[in-house]
């Protein structure tokens, strides 16, 4: 249960984030903001989309969803070294320590569940 349940949060993270990364102006905006380049948001966009597939289907090979997992711990490290260099608000960096424990708490019961 604790699998599913922290894996289906991360899988909703990265798909929403995506998402905002495509369609939503004010987090394009910050993006570009940030001192990122458009391409890479998009880059962005399309990893966490492959990584949110990758975890939430049960046949993909375990070897495929480690480097899924440390992907989207990339991803989060990432947003919060790049929110604390622009001086943003520390609750956004506190949200993705919150993404960060979601996606230990993921990995760590997959590895439970499955015997590894």
């Amino acid at each position: 249960m604790i699998y599913w349940v922290s894996t289906a949060t991360l899988c909703l993270v990265l798909t929403l984030s995506s998402v905002s990364y495509i369609f939503h102006t004010p987090t394009i905006i910050g993006v570009r903001e940030l001192g990122f380049p458009d391409f890479f948001r998009v880059q962005l966009a399309i990893l966490k989309i492959a990584a949110a597939l990758v975890l939430i289907i049960p046949f993909v090979s375990g070897q495929f969803k480690e480097w899924a997992y440390a992907g989207a711990a990339l991803f989060f490290l990432t947003a919060i070294i790049a929110h604390l260099a622009h001086k943003d608000p520390y609750i956004i960096t506190g949200v993705n320590v919150v993404f960060i424990l979601v996606l230990l708490t993921s990995n760590i019961s997959y590895r439970h569940y499955y015997g590894l």
